[in-house]
């Protein structure tokens, strides 16, 4: 087999095995849910419901007049019984709706089917994914009606799907590829027609081969649409470097997918997709992987938006021992939680309990001894001993004449540290500053 893959990243293990095998499971219907009204890149949604409301299941509660932005709808039926200021995943209180479910589950009357990717254009379709709040599901949350329109001057020519899934411990799009191989093609084809591309790739790392034999089956006598083997690597599933190794592309620095003519979406986003095509359901779910050694009973669970992740833990049978780390996401990428009182967003691919052998958290920072291994794992090609460097000192300025904007926050630096140096965290640092300082000048 031909592995196609990128220059630079590490191997890191997969940590795949408790749930790999073990299919999508329905979680337990939340007693309530607290609905972030901003959990996606761009402008916060402002609520269209009032405390005492009944709403139904996907029931649109929030939204914004703004370009960039996605609405949110009621995962639950029953009543809102709060409106205000809650604790997001990312340490940061986001104005939120709470709303008590009635069991009922009762459907809106706007969830209905939309048409099919044959009669509808490509407007409908963007227009579509747009009221059905559907993001990225591989984690960065950005609005998919977005990225489906090009910016004046630029089209598309091609859609790459990311089945890379190249965190560890995270299956959730491993099995949505097992599970629903039809949907993922059903939303692929509307994806094409809604970016006006005639072809698309389909990535896929090579530790899942059952994968890449169902989606090859779904894509059977599909015209456009190919199905690739990339070598398994970290970070395979990040976008630039999933062009770079299905298409051999270089986006260039500062650039986005479209400076080369590629729009990129997840297998996830395409089934939520073919959702809001064939059954008008907008994004009120999502697949969330419940994993790591503190974990009694680790499962890929089929999630209502706004369940605490305290409530998953719990379905998965709770904890065996005392976690050094619960984090959210991957835990390469992922965001470390202070509180299991935290809801399930959109952008929520995986919720880890891991152990201190886990997360090395004993482990202390010790000086830079030069080796060089930073520079050689990083995707971007950038030099992180130097930017960290630049930004421990202050001298931010220095660190975006070595393109500290570049880095993707992969984590490779960190990992393959032998003097464990926070690398990322101080690019990280290095990032915010820079564009605070871009922002003042405007």
């Amino acid at each position: 087999m031909n592995l196609r893959s990128f220059l630079g990243g590490t191997h890191v293990p997969h940590s795949k095995e408790a749930t790999a095998a073990k299919p999508i499971r329905e979680a337990r219907l939340p007693a309530k849910v607290t609905i972030p009204l901003h959990q996606h890149t761009g402008a916060p949604c402002e609520p269209l419901v009032k405390v005492g409301d009944h709403v139904l299941v996907g029931q649109k509660i929030g939204d914004s007049p703004a370009k960039l932005t996605a609405p949110v709808h009621a995962s639950v039926s029953g009543k809102v019984a709060a409106i205000g200021y809650y604790l997001q995943s990312g340490g940061r209180l986001v104005n939120s709706i709470v709303i008590e479910s009635d069991g009922e589950q009762q459907l809106s009357p706007d969830v209905r089917p939309r048409g099919t990717v044959e009669d509808l254009s490509s407007e409908d379709i963007v227009n579509i994914i747009r009221e059905a709040g559907i993001v990225g599901l591989g984690g960065a949350a950005f609005p998919t009606y977005f990225k489906l329109v090009p910016p004046p001057g630029k089209k598309f020519d091609t859609l790459v799907i990311n089945g890379s899934e190249c965190e560890p411990y995270l299956t959730a799009d491993h099995r949505i590829m097992l599970e629903r191989p039809d949907d993922i093609v059903y939303g692929i084809k509307a994806l094409m027609k809604a970016a006006r591309v005639g072809r698309a790739f389909v990535g896929i790392e090579d530790n899942k081969p059952d994968a890449i034999e169902a989606i090859r089956r779904a894509v059977s006598g599909v015209p456009g649409i190919e199905v690739v083997a990339l070598a398994t690597k970290y970070p395979q599933g990040a976008e630039k470097q999933l062009v770079k190794a299905i298409l051999g592309r270089e986006i260039p620095s500062g650039g986005l997918p479209v400076d080369v003519g590629v729009v990129v979406n997840n297998v996830g986003t395409a089934a939520a997709v073919a959702d809001a095509l064939k059954e008008g359901m907008p994004l009120v779910e999502r697949v969330v992987t419940v994993a790591g050694s503190c974990v009694r009973e680790p499962q890929n669970l089929r999630v209502r938006i706004g369940t605490s992740i305290g409530e998953l833990i719990e379905e998965c049978g709770g904890f065996v021992k005392e976690p050094a780390k619960v984090i959210i996401g991957g835990p390469m990428m992922g965001v470390a939680q202070f509180s299991l009182d935290v809801p399930v967003t959109k952008g929520t691919s995986g919720v880890l309990a891991l152990s201190r052998g886990e997360v090395e958290a004993e482990d202390v920072s010790m000086p830079c001894v030069r080796c060089g291994k930073c520079v050689e794992v990083c995707p971007m090609r950038l030099l992180p001993l130097f930017i960290s460097q630049r930004a421990e000192a202050g001298r931010f300025d220095e660190a975006e004449e070595y393109n500290a904007l570049d880095c993707i926050e992969c984590g490779s630096c960190s990992y393959i540290c032998p003097s464990r140096r926070p690398l990322v965290q101080a690019i990280r640092l290095a990032k915010s500053e820079i564009m605070a300082r871009r922002r003042k000048k405007q």
